[in-house]
């Protein structure tokens, strides 16, 4: 029993890594794609603007995907039923 706890301590510790990833990541990226076009395509430094907003939005999207996923494995859970579970129509 003490593992099984372990485990799924372990696995929510994990969903909130990535969920800090898929937040943290597009928008660095992003950063990362303005900081490109400044310094070596000489684009204004407005660019950082609109690329902050475009990072936001799809670490935004990216997080809502996860939280998603998430509610999803919640739900397949709830509906696998226990083998020892009594039904009306199932008598011990």
């Amino acid at each position: 029993m003490e593992i099984r706890n372990a485990s799924r301590l372990i696995g929510q510790f994990a969903m909130v890594g990535q969920l800090g990833l898929s937040l943290l990541m597009p928008l660095l990226m992003c950063l990362v794609v303005c900081y490109l076009l400044v310094t070596k395509a000489s684009a204004p430094i407005w660019v950082y603007i609109p690329g902050f907003i475009l990072g936001l939005g799809a670490s935004m999207t990216t997080a809502y995907k996860v939280y998603l996923s998430v509610v999803h494995k919640e739900e397949k859970k709830k509906l696998q039923r226990d083998p020892n579970e009594v039904n009306i129509s199932r008598h011990i």
